[in-house]
């Protein structure tokens, strides 16, 4: 499968960290994606220009300053599914998620509550909870947390229809991730878009680990905005610039509600410094502040990539990775008396497979490390294991099941 794969050569253009000078077997894309050989190159350009140009370099650089994050926004609209008008690169996830809220989150007496998945990633938690509490609601009676049935691991799209339905004339707001990062489970955005839009409620996502990863229609899904980060599947470095998405319908309203910043003032007279916000008609309206140059050039380098191989190839790779992963997991319980559990569901699932390790504790995790296999762990005994399609070989896979093998 490595020799007939038509991407194998990509996993030439990154860096993978050593093991007793061999490759790790890095699985955990999902988290921090590992670095492109070129983003050296590409950050030094603009370390090069800095020196050579000072403060000249927002218009003189080789790639300007001034307009540097539009460099990034054809490709990253490609990679969502959105058209590019609704797509800027600013800040970081929960940063824009908040951003975004003050114009998608209006609650009023008839319509306060929020839907979000149980067991969402924290941050997402937080922001959700501090949004209501800043609004006067308790968490109590404005989040709605939509669980698993009892003995089950992944939210069933009925009971996340059932519970709008339920609450459909107190719903202000639906925030789910796209991916849930616990399980690997992907929900079915579009038809949870259309019930929240039938009950009257706004629907946005985080793409945290969807992004790069699965296949993103934002905009033909009618999903009111998204953001995400670029430093899992999109490779752009650790904590690294954010992407939001804000659906062409939304950006007609230029009396939307917003927290105003220099950069989402209209272009054209941003540099007349005066003091009444003109907003852009893009998504570059929720921007407040200049690029962060160095953090976007590295996004850029993991961006060009993509651009070249293009998402379909990538997701192809990316099913069959998993469902070679699934077969190894599958043959060493027929070994070990199926002590490891899937969790992940086989219909609906990206890069990640998560793995209950039944009777074991994190010492299976650390005996992974020690043998150079690096997954992530969750408790209580959650190991999740992601395949990127760039990087990771079926001989990765191979490799990674006998040593789990021969540790159980």
């Amino acid at each position: 499968m490595d020799y007939a794969d038509p991407l194998k050569n990509y996993r030439e253009q990154f860096i993978i960290p050593q093991h007793h000078n061999k490759d790790l077997i890095y699985f955990t894309g999902n988290s921090l994606g590992l670095q492109p050989k070129k983003t050296r190159t590409y950050l030094l350009q603009e370390l090069n220009d800095w020196g050579k140009y000072g403060v000249e370099g927002h218009f003189l650089a080789k790639n300007p300053w001034l307009s540097y994050h539009e460099t990034l926004t054809d490709k990253m609209a490609k990679i969502v599914g959105a058209l590019p008008q609704e797509t800027v690169m600013m800040n970081q996830l929960t940063v824009n998620l908040h951003l975004l809220m003050v114009s998608f989150y209006r609650p009023n007496p008839k319509r306060f509550k929020i839907l979000c998945e149980s067991k969402a990633f924290p941050s997402d938690q937080y922001a959700l909870q501090s949004q209501i509490k800043f609004h006067g609601y308790t968490i109590e009676e404005a989040l709605i947390e939509v669980e698993p049935r009892k003995g089950e691991f992944n939210i069933r799209e009925e009971d996340i229809e059932a519970a709008i339905e339920k609450n459909k004339d107190s719903l202000a707001l639906i925030m789910i991730g796209g991916v849930n990062y616990f399980s690997g489970q992907v929900f079915d955005m579009k038809r949870i878009t259309e019930a929240g839009h039938k009950a009257g409620a706004i629907v946005g996502f985080d793409l945290a680990h969807a992004a790069g990863n699965i296949e993103l229609n934002l905009h033909d899904w009618n999903v009111d905005f998204a953001s995400w980060c670029t430093y899992k599947y999109l490779n752009s470095g650790p904590g690294s610039v954010g992407g939001v998405f804000v659906h062409e319908k939304n950006l007609k309203n230029l009396d939307l509600p917003l927290f105003a910043g220099w950069w989402g003032h209209d272009k054209t007279t941003r540099f007349l410094m005066d003091k009444t916000f003109i907003p852009m008609n893009t998504a570059e309206r929720w921007q407040l502040s200049n690029a962060p140059v160095l953090s976007m050039a590295a996004c850029r380098a993991s961006l060009d990539i993509f651009e070249e191989v293009g998402m379909p190839a990538l997701i192809e790779k990316s099913k069959q990775l998993t469902a070679y992963l699934e077969f190894i997991i599958q043959e060493i319980n027929l070994q070990k008396n199926n002590c490891l559990q899937i969790i992940t569901p086989k219909e609906n699932r990206g890069s990640q497979i998560s793995i209950i390790a039944i009777g074991y504790n994190k010492d299976l995790f650390n005996k992974l490390t020690a043998n150079g296999v690096v997954p992530d762990w969750r408790e209580p005994n959650v190991i999740r294991c992601s395949t990127v399609a760039l990087y990771n070989s079926f001989e990765d896979i191979y490799h990674f099941g006998q040593i789990l093998s021969s540790l159980l």
